[in-house]
C-alpha cells in the first residue's frame, strides 16, 4: 500500500509540472508532453516514445514521466502524428491510416533537434513496444552526439513470417494478396490510394493507403529490434518482461546478445507488456541507474 500511494503521488507531481510543447512538420502541429526537473535542462533529459496507435498519455507513459520526475529526470513524451494534426489521446480505428511505420523515426528527430534547441547537452532515448523499435531505428542511424544512452522496453520484433502468421490468426486470412494489392499501386505511383474495408495492424474492416499497408508490413528488418542492436554506437539497456504476450520471449531471443556485451539486459520477472502492477517503479529505478552509469 505504502508504494501504491508512492506511485500515485510521483503522477499526480508530474501532471502538476506537466508543459504541453509544440512543433509544425508538413504543416500538421506534433505536440508531446514535457516535464521539467529541477535542473532543466541542464541535467538529462529522456525522450519517450509510445507504442503502436497509442498516445503520450497512455497508462505506461504516464506513469513512467511521473516516476523519472520524482527521480530529478526531466523527460519529454512525444505524440506520434500518425497523419493527423494535433492528435491527442489513441488512433480511432475508423480514421484512414495514412501514416508509415519510419515516420516516428524522422519525427523522433524533430523531437531531438527541439531539445537541443532548448539548451540540452544530454539526452537518453527511451521507446515503448513499436516505439522501442522506432527508436533503436533512429539511434541505429543517428549517433547524434548529445545522445548519451538508448533505454527499450519491450521492443519489437518481427519477421515477414512472423507478420503472415500474426495477420492470419488475428484477422481469419492471408496477409500476402492483401500486400501484393498494396505493392502494385505503389509501384503504379498510387501510394496515396485508399484501400477501403482492408484489416490493417489493430484496425479491422478500417481505411489504408497503399503506402501506408506497404510500410507496416513490407520486408525492411530494420522493423526487427534485434537486428538493429549492433548498429547502435550508445549503450543501450533493454528491458524484457517475462509476461509479455505481445513481445513473447524477448529474454531468450536477447540473451545471446547481452552475453556478448552488446547490450544490457533487464530481465523483469512477472511483468506483461505495459509493466503494470508497480512494475514500472523497479523499470524506472533501473533506467535512472543506466543512465547516471
Amino acid at each position: 500500500m505504502k508504494k501504491l500511494i508512492w506511485l500515485i503521488a510521483a503522477l499526480v507531481i508530474g501532471q502538476v509540472q506537466a508543459e504541453e510543447v509544440k512543433l509544425v512538420h508538413n504543416g500538421l502541429s506534433l505536440n508531446a508532453n514535457l516535464e521539467q526537473a529541477d535542473d532543466w535542462p541542464a541535467g538529462p533529459v529522456i525522450l519517450m516514445t509510445h507504442g503502436t496507435l497509442s498516445h503520450n498519455k497512455n497508462e505506461l507513459m504516464t506513469a513512467l514521466q511521473g516516476l523519472f520526475l520524482e527521480n530529478g529526470v526531466s523527460t519529454l513524451a512525444i505524440n506520434l502524428g500518425l497523419g493527423r494534426d494535433d492528435r491527442h489521446g489513441p488512433y480511432d480505428c475508423a480514421t484512414p491510416h495514412t501514416h508509415k511505420h519510419d515516420d516516428a523515426v524522422a519525427e523522433i528527430g524533430l523531437w531531438l533537434d527541439w531539445l537541443k534547441n532548448q539548451g540540452v547537452k544530454q539526452v537518453s532515448l527511451l521507446g515503448h513496444s513499436r516505439g522501442g523499435n522506432q527508436t533503436a531505428w533512429f539511434a541505429a542511424e543517428h549517433d547524434d552526439p548529445v545522445i548519451s544512452k538508448v533505454l527499450l522496453v519491450a521492443p519489437q520484433t518481427w519477421s515477414p513470417e512472423y507478420a503472415a502468421k500474426d495477420y492470419e490468426e488475428r484477422y481469419g486470412k492471408a496477409l500476402a494478396p492483401v500486400l501484393s494489392e498494396a505493392r502494385k499501386l505503389v509501384a503504379a505511383s498510387k501510394s496515396g490510394e485508399p484501400m477501403a474495408h482492408t484489416d490493417f495492424i489493430y484496425c479491422k474492416d478500417t481505411t489504408v493507403t497503399a503506402g501506408a499497408f506497404v510500410s507496416y508490413y513490407e520486408t525492411d528488418m530494420r522493423q526487427d529490434t534485434p537486428h538493429l542492436l549492433p548498429d547502435i554506437k550508445k549503450p543501450v539497456l533493454v528491458f524484457a518482461a517475462t509476461e509479455d504476450q505481445v513481445v513473447k520471449g524477448l529474454d531468450k531471443t536477447l540473451a545471446p546478445v547481452a552475453e556478448a556485451g552488446v547490450i544490457e539486459l533487464e530481465v523483469m520477472e512477472g511483468a506483461d507488456h505495459s509493466f503494470r502492477d508497480l512494475y514500472a517503479e523497479d523499470l524506472v529505478e533501473r533506467a535512472v541507474e543506466f543512465i547516471g552509469e
